[in-house]
């Protein structure tokens, strides 16, 4: 009798994994329910020549997720300037992009160094926000302002909160010029 128990208990084990791969079947067969989202080529055309940008983004590098700032101050005429804050508020990246491509890193951290901020978050910032970037990489669009963009080492998700038209301060395009500390 105990024997049957055993039994009985294993062919349960068993139904409840036949039914497991069936459910997973299933829903690799219908996929999500969701909109799968769209590559796009030029998201920079969403956004006006002059203004302020402020963003929310995590960066996820292997098993590890850091959510970061972004604030970007956008002009046709002198670049684009973005600083990466981090917790609490620490400056993670400064740089500026001059509407011919150079590229001017003002400040670094212990998590950019000037050659990741260069070739990657300058390269990030091109592909979302216009420009030629140094390593083009096709951006996902998962929403009206929610990009995402996939290096394989490391993915960016980025979503743009709140964006302010206008004309900004020259101030904020002068490379000798640190704007935090």
């Amino acid at each position: 009798m105990r024997r049957n128990l055993r039994f009985t208990i294993y062919d349960l084990r068993f139904a409840g994994a036949s039914y497991a791969l069936l459910a997973g079947v299933l829903m690799f067969i219908c996929g999500c329910a969701g909109a799968p989202p769209k590559v796009s080529v030029n998201p920079a055309g969403n956004f006006p020549a002059e203004a302020f940008v402020t963003q929310r983004a995590v960066f996820s590098a292997g098993t590890k997720q850091f959510p970061l700032n972004g604030y970007l101050a956008l002009s046709a005429t002198r670049g684009k300037r973005l600083i990466v804050t981090g917790p609490f508020d620490a400056v993670m990246a400064d740089l500026l992009v001059k509407p011919d491509g150079t590229i001017s890193v003002l400040q670094t951290s212990r998590m950019f160094s000037a050659r990741s901020i260069r070739y990657g978050v300058a390269s990030d910032l091109q592909n979302i926000f216009g420009g030629a970037p140094l390593l083009p990489t096709p951006v996902l669009t998962a929403g009206t302002n929610h990009f995402i963009i996939n290096h394989g080492r490391y993915v960016l998700d980025l979503r743009v909160v709140e964006i302010k038209a206008g004309v900004q301060p020259d101030t904020m395009f002068d490379e000798t010029k640190i704007l935090r500390k």
